[in-house]
């Protein structure tokens, strides 16, 4: 069965200005979302990119997380540049680290490059991490 947006959960990892509209009201229990929604941070925030001492959570690599209503998760991430040597590998420790979430089914992570990532998406933890601030 075919899902459209009004039947998932959208967690927006996007800067202010990019912000889509709000979801749908969801299946899922509000405290339960809260949950999952802290854990998937605290997991994405385990995934390191190894060529910068910070986590792909706070580098902004992560743009959306969408979850359904059957507790499916869909990624979207992006990497530091598309040239990234663990460009093939990165996917694969983001769903690694989502299937640890209790409660989550499947996970599906997907490479996009539009936005291209730059700097700015980097959260103010991330800049005092390579001295940027």
């Amino acid at each position: 069965m075919s899902q459209t947006a009004e039947d998932r959960d959208m967690i927006d990892f996007s800067a202010p200005e990019e912000k889509a509209e709000p979801a749908a009201a969801s299946a899922i229990p509000e405290d339960e979302l809260s949950r999952i929604t802290d854990e998937l941070i605290s997991e994405f925030k385990t995934v390191f990119d190894p060529e910068i001492p910070v986590d792909i959570y706070e580098l902004g690599l992560i743009y959306s997380v969408d979850i359904d209503d059957d507790r499916n998760v869909q990624i979207d991430m992006t990497l530091t540049a598309p040239g990234c040597p663990v460009a093939g590998d990165m996917p694969g420790w983001v769903q690694s680290a989502a299937q640890r979430v209790k409660g989550i089914n499947k996970v599906n992570v997907d490479l996009v490059f539009d936005p291209p990532w730059d700097v700015s998406r980097m959260s103010d933890e991330a800049r005092l991490a390579l001295n940027m601030l």
